[in-house]
């Protein structure tokens, strides 16, 4: 593929060197060097001048480290003078910051897609965000995937009989219907609620009918588990019969691994969104690659195709 280079940064370089893999292209050699007063520079090792150019770099911990790494790189690639510049974020950062929910905040994820502009950046590429509407933070183009219909796609591998689809908050409701619809399955809703910014959900009650059934709960993303945990256990209570989770991004904070491996979830299907260091592996969770979803995209977006046929 002529005109094309891909570079990663350094949060997730293993979906990078996949995605090459899946688009007959080599990794873009570049240097990312970090100095002992904590600054960071980058050199970019081949010449770009007029290449249509993809960046890989997901926001993973460090959430900051990797956000200013970004914005220096793309400033790099701005002054390599590459024609183009799409910054390929499969997890966006800040992203659940999307609104101004109490006094005095900041609407940070419509901060961060301002940084990205300003750096250079000429375009998006994102995965599932956790508000579809953020896509008009934007004034660039903004084109957002989803890794729902690859899930579905492994969940029916499976056997799905006496399946019910969960939603694990009300506000889920939506994309769960979505998995429900893909997989041909009822629909049931959690009611959570969340006090102040510990991340502590609590499960108040449940909309629909679980008992003697298989539940599956679908989420955008798992950081500590709260959520999902507290779902599990009002749908076990409720005489749910086995409790599976599809999530797409798996951010897993804290101790969320050791939650999971307590709680009543036995199986947690994620993507290769962000990386999963050798800490927050479980035998109860299960990896599937969005390599090729994105690399599709990447070469619709450099042929000038449409991207929305992906969406499923």
């Amino acid at each position: 593929m002529s005109g094309i280079k891909v570079f990663s940064g350094s949060a997730h370089p293993q979906l990078a060197r996949s995605i090459c893999e899946h688009l007959g292209v080599p990794l873009g050699c570049a240097r990312i060097i970090r100095f002992s007063n904590e600054n960071i520079k980058v050199c970019i090792d081949e010449n770009v001048r007029e290449a249509d150019v993809f960046l890989i770099q997901p926001s993973c911990p460090p959430v900051n480290d990797g956000l200013v790494e970004l914005l220096i790189f793309i400033d790099a690639l701005r002054y390599a003078s590459a024609r183009r510049i799409t910054a390929v974020l499969p997890y966006f950062p800040y992203i659940r910051s999307d609104k101004k929910d109490e006094p005095r905040i900041s609407i940070t994820a419509r901060l961060c897609a301002d940084l990205l502009q300003t750096a250079g950046a000429d375009r998006v590429l994102t995965l599932d965000l956790h508000a579809p509407q953020a896509q008009g933070f934007f004034r660039i183009p903004c084109d957002q995937l989803s890794a729902v219909p690859l899930l579905c796609q492994h969940l029916r591998s499976g056997d799905l009989s006496n399946t019910v689809v969960v939603a694990a908050d009300v506000g889920e409701a939506k994309d769960a219907g979505r998995f429900a619809k893909h997989l041909g399955l009822p629909l049931a809703i959690v009611d959570k609620r969340r006090d102040g910014d510990d991340e502590r959900a609590r499960a108040v009650t449940l909309v629909g009918e679980v008992a003697g059934r298989r539940c599956l709960v679908v989420d955008d993303e798992v950081a500590t588990g709260g959520t999902l945990f507290e779902a599990a256990e009002i749908l076990r209570s409720h005489g749910a019969q086995e409790v599976t989770a599809a999530v797409v991004h798996p951010v897993l904070c804290g101790s969320a691994v050791a939650r999971l491996d307590r709680s009543a979830v036995s199986r947690l299907l994620v993507t290769d969104s962000i990386p999963l260091p050798p800490e927050k592996r479980s035998p109860r969770i299960e990896v599937l690659s969005v390599a090729a979803l994105l690399a599709a995209a990447i070469a619709r977006i450099h042929e000038g195709r449409s991207v929305s046929e992906l969406l499923g």
